[in-house]
């Protein structure tokens, strides 16, 4: 290190910082040299006062000198707790200068899902997806950075963001590849633990590599003395403000101010009281030094500190019981002693609106220093102010968080709207502070269970264990009646199931159902039972569940929500047992109404929630009605996008999309939808049932292609092994990992597992040769080495095809047998199955029919035609067997 010294212009903390701020203008500059190139990422870590904020202030210096318009943030010590905080300080520059019509024509669609979180529009009537709130905030940064070219992003104190801004900032930061924007961040090393910790680190490992900045050299802290105090200071004394301040820039910058202020000679003899006037500039020595200048300045300085960041003096003056003109002095008399920001004496205005502490050291010093229970109660006068100002409940939130427990019912409401709010702009977790808040109050017994039970629907979707607690108390106490409680059992067995405690969820459900009278509430709990009995992929099935289903259908006619639910169940549990097709078809027809989904059933009502609406789907689908399949499949997808949900249901919608596709034949737009299904899906988590149907099906449409090496590389890398969920996956794993497992040559494994699979289908009553298809491909596996077993086989599912009916079955069934055949036989049995699959929706199984039809028969024609299906399928495999069979021509016709 050498003693250069910075600029005049330059801040006495950017001493030792040349490295550091030649990396700003590096990036600065490549930001600049293209508005199409790839953005960047910048992370400074130190502790604090070693000049992070002071290298924020220099970049921002730096961006604006080239031109770049420059957002800044900065994260708060007391505010951690309110959603959002951190990224509507950031965008406030771009909001500020929209119109409201502007702000929708850049935002589009996302407008309505991330508005209300930036608190630039209303919420809407739902509950807001976390997911899509972020990745809708996601997208208005990018819209917003396009138009303000080149944007620099600055976010001070970053380990104080609110979590929802550092979810934002860790899915920003990965998609900084394509989009010219510079973000900048300084954060403190530890003192964060948690989800914030966690997306602290995602952030990190975006950035470049992370740069932790040191403190001053003893030769800087001289020269930085001497700058300060002039070239006299003698050497001796320029050490001790070193070793006094162990290098740490803000401490040498605020003590060789007292020194300036005390008029101390900088002289070896003074060096002795250094560390006197050191401890005044910090902890008890500055709230030593705040006492001294008044109570008034005092009590203004601790209002200031209860309200955080972005301090509005009003606020201020409101807290600390003194009229603005009052609190104008006061303000005035803190910013000249280097507490808060200086105001603008000529228009008596706070600068740029608001107050803010110098630095997050002072403002954690003074905090602290307001007595305990002086605190709590203005705290508790904060949250009155809040409110009264028309901000709102989950505004007024962070502050009753802080108040002490006092069976106060109004603080129980107050807590019970400021979660509504909350979960309405997609932020759970404060939704969850609020009411775990409410509970301790404690709430009146007559509300105390509907506190637990909103608790409970705030976890649902992040905690399912901490959710099942507290259904369950809420239920165990008076106060939860009607369809609520109906409700509150269906969320508990969601929980349950969600938590891999199936079994568990259908024995709470007949529980309360067996208290109720017949009626729709009974019914729905029956048809809960049935509805997670049915997606159960244990061995254990009695045939009674499905007779029983079938009885209690009967007297169903589709006029509520209950029957259409037991109609829906029903026939999805006839197309899994392989009965006929059409009677499927009909049960799932008389479910809707007018051919829609009725109201209340719709993809985002939450009374029954997505899994039934998926059995009514690929009911359709599997037994060969892809028309209507493929429609509810796509408006799950539009419903899903429209609404911002973009968690694990809008996983599972193009997961859905890719079997309509992959149904279809359209196998190139299957494997597109299923990789973003699984990109999603890996960030829900691995392991949950949306995450094996993604990847299942993806293995699936590759085989399909012929591309085996890239399904035996996705299997690898997301786990597609046993031990398999424990809810079905559609298709059946078994025969897809078994079919994987063959066409890598691993035939003994091959049929093992499609032995596995036939064991599991026969306990669980799965009799759908084309949802199931082992038999098949188990048959053909055993072709040579057990022909008999083989011949079986296929004439078993030739006969459970021709028993459900459709011309997908019959036909696949049919191309099994003419592959075990030869001569004249072969041809016949191929020649048919051309026939039904010709008239089936698949075209994939259409082309690979007629591609086997003309090798059997030696067809030019026939193996031209199925050349052509397979190019149109995208079945790269099928293609190349087809074109090397016409390549040699050889006995042809």
């Amino acid at each position: 290190m050498t003693e250069a010294r910075p600029g005049p212009a330059t801040s006495a903390s950017l001493w030792e910082r040349e490295a550091e701020i030649a990396d700003v203008e590096g990036a600065v500059q490549s930001l600049r040299a293209d508005a199409s190139s790839s953005g960047s990422l910048l992370v400074f870590s130190g502790e604090a006062g070693i000049g992070k904020t002071a290298l924020l202030a220099e970049t921002r210096r730096i961006a604006e000198a080239h031109g770049c318009t420059v957002w800044s943030a900065r994260g708060g010590e007391t505010v951690t707790s309110v959603p959002f905080n951190v990224i509507r300080q950031l965008l406030q520059p771009a909001i500020v200068s929209l119109m409201p019509e502007e702000a929708r024509e850049y935002l589009g669609d996302w407008y309505e899902i991330a508005g209300p979180a930036l608190g630039i529009t209303d919420p809407g009537d739902r509950q807001a997806d976390p997911q899509g709130v972020c990745d809708g905030l996601v997208v208005a940064v990018r819209r917003l950075a396009k138009r303000e070219w080149p944007l620099v992003l600055i976010i001070d104190d970053a380990h104080w963001a609110d979590q929802e801004t550092l979810q934002w900032l860790a899915a920003f930061a990965e998609r900084l590849d394509d989009l010219p924007v510079l973000v900048v961040v300084a954060r403190r090393p530890g003192d964060v633990t948690g989800e914030r910790a966690r997306q602290l680190d995602a952030v990190a490992a975006a950035a470049r590599p992370v740069v932790t900045l040191s403190e001053l050299t003893p030769e800087a802290a001289a020269g930085l003395t001497r700058v300060t105090l002039g070239e006299h200071a003698d050497a001796p004394f320029c050490r001790e403000v070193w070793a006094v301040t162990g290098g740490n820039p803000y401490e040498t910058v605020e003590l060789l101010a007292k020194v300036q202020d005390s008029e101390l000679e900088p002289v070896e003899a003074s060096a002795a009281e250094l560390r006197a006037l050191n401890r005044s500039a910090r902890g008890r020595g500055l709230v030593a030094r705040l006492e001294g200048l008044g109570i008034d300045a005092t009590r203004f300085a601790w209002a200031a500190a209860i309200l955080g960041t972005a301090i509005s003096l009003d606020l201020a003056a409101q807290l600390a019981g003194m009229q603005r003109d009052e609190a104008q002095r006061c303000a005035e008399l803190l910013g000249a002693a280097r507490i808060l920001t200086v105001t603008d004496p000529a228009s008596g205005q706070v600068a740029d609106g608001d107050l803010e502490f110098v630095h997050p050291l002072i403002a954690t010093a003074v905090y602290r220093s307001i007595p305990d229970a002086l605190r709590t109660a203005m705290h508790g006068q904060a949250a009155w102010a809040v409110t009264d100002s028309g901000r709102g409940a989950a505004a007024a939130s962070r502050h009753l968080l802080e108040v002490h427990p006092d069976d106060d019912p109004e603080l129980v409401e107050q807590m019970r709207e400021a979660a509504r709010e909350h979960l309405a702009v997609g932020a759970p977790d404060a939704a969850r502070r609020c009411l775990e808040r409410a509970l301790a109050e404690p709430p009146l017994p007559e509300v105390h269970a509907r506190v637990l039970y909103e608790l409970g629907c705030a976890t649902l979707l992040t905690a399912p264990s901490i959710t099942t607690r507290h259904l369950r108390a809420a239920l165990d106490m008076p106060g939860l009646e009607g369809d609520l409680r109906v409700d509150a059992v269906f969320r508990l067995s969601q929980a349950l199931l969600h938590n891999d405690q199936l079994e568990e969820a259908v024995r709470t459900v007949d529980a309360e159902a067996a208290l109720l009278a017949p009626g729709p509430a009974r019914m729905r709990l029956q048809a809960v039972h049935y509805m997670w009995e049915g997606i159960h992929a244990g061995e254990e099935h009695s045939p009674e569940r499905s007779r029983n289903l079938a009885e209690l259908v009967k007297t169903c006619t589709g006029r509520d929500n209950s029957e259409r639910a037991l109609l829906i169940l029903r026939g999805f549990d006839a197309m899994t047992r392989g009965e006929s097709a059409e009677e499927v078809v009909e049960l799932c027809d008389r479910a809707l109404v007018n051919g829609r989904l009725a109201p209340g059933l719709g993809w985002t009502d939450t009374e029954w929630g997505i899994e039934l609406l998926l059995m009514l789907a690929n009911a359709y689908a599997y037994a060969d009605r892809l028309d209507r399949a493929d429609s509810l499949y796509t408006e799950a997808l539009r419903t899903y996008e429209a609404a911002g949900w973009s968690g694990g249901h809008l996983a599972l919608a193009h997961a859905y999309v890719g079997v309509g596709h992959r149904r279809r034949g359209r196998l190139r737009e299957a494997e597109t939808a299923l990789r973003e299904s699984l990109r999603i899906a890996e960030r829900v988590g691995r392991g949950l049932p949306l995450y094996w149907t993604a990847t299942c099906n993806l293995v699936d449409t590759l085989l399909a292609r012929g591309d085996v090496q890239e399904a035996s590389a996705i299997a690898e890398q997301y786990g597609f092994a046993p031990p398999y969920p424990s809810t079905i996956v559609l298709p059946d794993t078994r025969s897809v990992r078994g079919r994987l497992l063959l066409a890598t040559g691993r035939t003994k494994d091959g049929i093992n597992e499609l032995e596995a699979a036939e064991k599991a289908a026969a306990a669980r009553g799965h009799h759908n040769t084309v949802l199931a298809p082992w038999a098949l491909d188990l048959a053909r596996a055993l072709a040579k080495d057990d022909p008999s077993r083989a011949a079986a086989l296929a004439t078993d599912a030739r006969r459970r095809a021709e028993r459900f009916g459709t011309d997908t079955a019959i036909g696949e069934a049919l191309r099994c047998a003419a592959a075990l055949e030869s001569g004249q036989r072969a041809v016949r049995l191929a020649a048919q199955a051309v026939t039904y699959l010709e008239a089936s929706p698949c075209q994939y199984e259409h082309a690979a029919a007629r591609v086997e039809y003309g090798i059997a028969a030696r067809s030019v024609s026939e193996l031209n035609k199925g050349l052509m299906l397979a190019r149109s399928c995208g079945a790269d495999g099928l293609v190349a067997k087809a074109e090397a069979v016409l390549a040699t021509g050889r006995g042809l016709r």
